[in-house]
């Protein structure tokens, strides 16, 4: 008998619970801090086509939306007369994963009484993949480190002995790094473990006509929201730091009927550093952005996905051509929600959050001993921090929260054991929140030194240094990000830096944008907010007026 479109309804729940337990296996095992302890990852069920079903709630929209193209790409490449039972494949390639090389893609086909019914896939962040390390000084990929092109990690079972070879001679930490991959293919192995449970449950054979359903049904919901999105064209501009010029984003949305484009025509040139954007980034976040104001209630996957054609001239900074610099993408990449949303706020006004500090303050970390006679041994620490989201037309801003990646901040503890580093301060930053009606939320200031013995080199891949995030409907920008040192020597958001034994590094966070004037804020709000260390005396009296 045919399942029912109930039967398809149960099954597309459990497939949730399915993906989501791939996800917490791969955060059990993995060996990095920015996967384990920070949930830098993603998951997901495709079929047969590569069209994506369902993807785990834990993860960042830019590996999930990415990994959403990357698998139909895998299974170009390795052509279905190459595709057998017990096969790994994998790539970093920016252009075919998710954006630059420290994202390795995994996806495993899925067999059923021997035949292939579709994929499970996951990415994830290594903490070390070769070259100069995490960071925006590289002038083109080669130099950023070893980029695997789609191969297989494992045939009918066997892993590739010469891969895992070539691998290891290329990282800084090899155990890490090849342990990582082991986690990656120990994460679709779970995934498929429970699908084929559910498929013995429901006497199913193959994928085809639930992933049907799925996407169909995600389509048409998407579709009826587009709809109710007034037809039109709207456009934002947005000025971001970039790394040695001012980098310039412009978008133009076209909705018509019940579809929307998104066109970055008028944005920058490509930079001669990292922060360039391969488009497949460029239309994760743009597409995320979108659905998250036009259609949150659906689920994420190829159906509602599709109805968001997204464009940008190729050479410009976010449509980056090979073989340009990529290794940050994600600082001008987490920016594209905020104009794309100040673009939308046009057509749905009191929807969309003024602009948040929105890109990570990622830092990575290359901890040296000071003598390199003492033997003390290298290490790698990597951090993500983040600023102030904007306020939202009717609540505050979040503070010291990521969006729109959605990753968590590894805690001190955790960091401070992989490497020889002190964090002695991790604070809310008074006052950084920008005033409104509505308060952006704040961002955080962290002090860093080198235990005794080290000095440490940094990555800088910081922005809103220059370009703070700005208000909507009359609110304030949030406070602009520092980069300094303890005795307020500043130090460059971008690029290699370092720092001596005995020195502190200090980063001040950005915070996100007001909404409404400040005037109309609640008094007993501000007054709150004053008794908390979130706004100034000085900001309660000359900026919300608060008179006693």
């Amino acid at each position: 008998m045919s399942p029912t479109d109930i039967d398809y309804q149960i099954m597309w729940n459990r497939l949730i619970a399915v993906v989501e337990e791939q996800a917490t296996t791969l955060i059990r095992t993995a060996f990095s801090t920015s996967v384990r302890e920070a949930g830098d990852l993603s998951a997901g069920l495709f079929d047969r086509q590569g069209r994506m079903m369902a993807q785990a709630v834990t993860g960042t929209p830019g590996h999930v939306n990415a990994m959403a193209e990357s698998v139909g790409h895998f299974a170009a490449e390795i052509g279905p007369q190459n595709t057998f039972e017990g096969d790994v494949y994998l790539t970093n390639d920016p252009w075919l994963g998710t954006g630059h090389l420290h994202d390795i893609t995994v996806v495993t086909p899925v067999f059923r009484q021997g035949t292939h019914i579709g994929y499970f896939a996951c990415t994830a962040h290594v903490v070390d993949i070769g070259g100069r390390g995490f960071g925006p000084d590289a002038g083109e990929v080669y130099e950023e480190g070893l980029l695997i092109p789609i191969t297989k990690f494992a045939e009918r079972g066997q892993v590739s002995p010469l891969l895992i070879q070539m691998i290891r001679a290329n990282v800084r930490t090899p155990d890490q790094t090849v342990g990582d991959l082991y986690s990656l293919a120990a994460c679709n192995e779970a995934g498929d473990r429970r699908l084929q449970a559910m498929m013995d449950e429901f006497s199913i054979a193959d994928l085809a006509g639930l992933a049907d359903y799925i996407i169909e049904a995600s389509r048409r919901a998407t579709h009826a929201a587009i709809a109710k999105v007034p037809d039109g064209q709207y456009a934002n501009t947005m000025d971001v730091d970039g790394y040695d010029a001012p980098v310039h984003m412009a978008v133009a949305l076209a909705v018509s009927g019940d579809r929307i484009s998104a066109d970055f025509t008028g944005t920058s040139g490509m930079s001669a550093f990292g922060v360039n954007v391969p488009e497949v980034y460029t239309r994760a976040y743009a597409c995320y952005a979108l659905k998250c104001a036009i259609a949150p209630e659906v689920p994420n996957n190829a159906g509602s996905l599709a109805p968001f054609e997204i464009s940008a001239p190729e050479g410009c900074i976010l449509a980056a051509k090979r073989p340009a610099p990529v290794s940050v993408r994600h600082v001008l990449g987490h920016l594209v929600p905020d104009v794309v949303l100040g673009a939308l706020h046009h057509a749905l006004p009191g929807v969309v959050p003024a602009e948040g500090a929105s890109a990570l303050w990622n830092i990575q970390i290359a901890a040296r001993a000071s003598d390199p006679a003492s033997g003390l041994p290298a290490r790698e620490i990597l951090m993500f921090n983040s600023g102030g989201t904007g306020a939202r037309p009717k609540v505050d801003g979040l503070s010291a929260t990521a969006f729109p990646s959605g990753v968590s901040t590894m805690s001190v503890e955790a960091t401070e054991h992989v490497g020889p580093i002190i964090v002695w301060r991790k604070d809310l930053r008074e006052g950084s929140g920008g005033a409104g009606a509505q308060r952006g939320g704040l961002g955080q200031v962290i002090e860093i030194e080198a235990r005794e013995g080290y000095d440490f080199w940094f990555n800088a891949m910081f922005d809103r240094v220059e370009h703070p995030a700005r208000g909507r409907e009359g609110g304030a920008p949030g406070a602009p990000g520092r980069v300094e040192l303890a005795d307020g020597t500043k130090l460059r958001s971008k690029g290699r830096q370092k720092v001596r034994n005995g020195e502190r590094l200090r980063l001040s966070l950005p915070g996100g944008g007001g909404y409404g004037p400040p005037v109309q804020r609640d008094r007993d709000a501000v007054r709150r907010d004053l008794e908390a260390g979130k706004i100034t005396a000085t900001e309660a009296r000359e900026i919300y007026d608060l008179k006693d």
